[in-house]
Parts: structure tokens; sequence; C-alpha cells
């Protein structure tokens, strides 16, 4: 049974930074790709980045040059550094992970994550 669990969102400044942080129970890593979704309200969750067991990584178009996503693989923990943050990227996110077989980039897909986090918020004001 895979555990996640989120931390470091908060309330910052357009153009500001943040850390997002994903707690994962061990060997996640070497058996599962991981990612970061983001729900905004009244809008449907969206992947914004994932890493594959094998490093490789993808991005939202929306997020591509600003967020970027890595992992710990002693700590167990994966990150999501969050540079020049708009308003548009206010969201609650969530840390997931799945083991649906791929090709060479791990999916950015909601249907292809099998196990989930409970959340952190982020508010990004203008």
């Amino acid at each position: 049974q895979v555990q996640l669990v989120e931390s470091g969102g908060g309330s910052v400044q357009a153009r500001g930074s943040l850390r997002l942080s994903c707690a994962a129970s061990k060997n996640t890593f070497s058996t599962y790709y991981i990612g970061w979704f983001r729900q905004a309200p009244g809008k449907e969750r969206e992947g914004v980045a994932a890493i594959g067991v094998n490093g490789r990584t993808t991005y939202a178009d929306s997020v591509k040059g600003r967020f970027t996503i890595s992992r710990d693989n002693i700590g167990n923990t994966l990150y999501l550094q969050m540079n020049r943050l708009e308003p548009e990227d206010t969201a609650m996110y969530y840390c997931a992970a799945g083991s649906v077989p791929y090709y060479v980039l791990p999916p950015l897909r909601e249907a292809d994550f099998g196990y989930w986090g409970q959340g952190t918020q982020v508010t990004v004001s203008s």
C-alpha cells in the first residue's frame, strides 16, 4: 500500500516561489511513477508534472519552465519547486502514484494514478 503525505502549501504573491513536498512510503519510487496534480475551485483536476522510475519527467505546458519536479530517493520525498507563480496556479495540489505501463515518459492523466495524498493548498495573490 502506498502512502503519500503532502506539505509545503501556503499563500504567496504573484511571481513568488513555493516548494511542495510529498513524503512517500518506502520503495515507492522504485516501483511507481509519481506526480503532482492540482484542482482549482470549479475546475477538473489536472496533471502538473510526473517523474518515472527511470527519472524521466513530464510537465503540463502551463508550468513548463516555471515548475520543477524532483525526488529524494533516500528520503522517499517528492518535491515540486514552483517559481514565478501566477494567480492561475491557485489550487489544491495533490501527490499521486501509479504503475500503468507506459512508453518513455510517465503519464500525466488522472486515470493512470491509483494512489493519492490528501492535498495541500496553494494560493497566489495578484
